[in-house]
């Protein structure tokens, strides 16, 4: 996809607050720090639109990002950041849950993940949770050039086994450093609308 749009919409905490549209939507899931804001500034183009920071936990709120009039990215808060407390990474889970199983608009959600450590506790959790569910999911293993091309395989493996990838699960490689990936993980979100 070219991207020649894309501007953040809301962010919300609650349904009434979500875009009103019929527009197909993809969430992305990952723990803080794992680079989705880096993710969602390469896929479209723009450098500083969804904010990177150093301090994990910044996002609270899903984010709704309308692309090219045709689709929403829907960044959600980071998970496994011990800073917040229990009862604010409880209304978060609760946030990201009622989205996650009442919104029908999603298409996918966008697991990130970082290719150089096995995937987390977290996020066999998450996968586990979306499959629960029966929502679709796309991994996306970033920081690809944080390791030797080698070795990628080899990482790709350790992923998919640690998350116990189903057959029509999409895992792609990423790096928002280099792009790498890029062009196949729109082509993936795109078989999805």
């Amino acid at each position: 996809m070219k991207v020649t749009s894309s501007d953040i919409v809301i962010s919300a905490v609650k349904p009434e607050q979500y875009p009103e549209t019929e527009l197909p939507e993809f969430a992305l899931a990952g723990r803080s720090n794992v680079g989705k804001s880096s993710f969602i500034n390469k896929m479209l183009n723009r450098k500083g639109l969804a904010r990177i920071s150093s301090k994990p936990g910044k996002t609270q709120t899903l984010n709704f990002y309308l692309i090219n009039e045709v689709l929403h990215f829907v960044d959600v808060p980071g998970y496994g950041y011990a800073k917040v407390s229990k009862s604010e990474r409880a209304a978060w889970g609760k946030m990201i849950e009622t989205y996650f199983t009442t919104r029908e608009q999603l298409k996918a959600v966008v697991l990130i993940v970082d290719l150089r450590h096995p995937p987390t506790k977290d996020d066999v959790m998450m996968y586990d949770f979306l499959k629960h569910y029966e929502i679709p999911c796309i991994v996306i293993a970033t920081k690809a050039d944080k390791i030797p091309k080698g070795k990628w395989q080899k990482h790709l493996r350790m992923a998919q086994e640690t998350l116990d990838l189903e057959a029509d699960d999409h895992i792609v490689l990423f790096s928002a450093e280099t792009g790498e990936g890029k062009d196949k993980a729109w082509t993936v979100i795109e078989s999805y609308m």
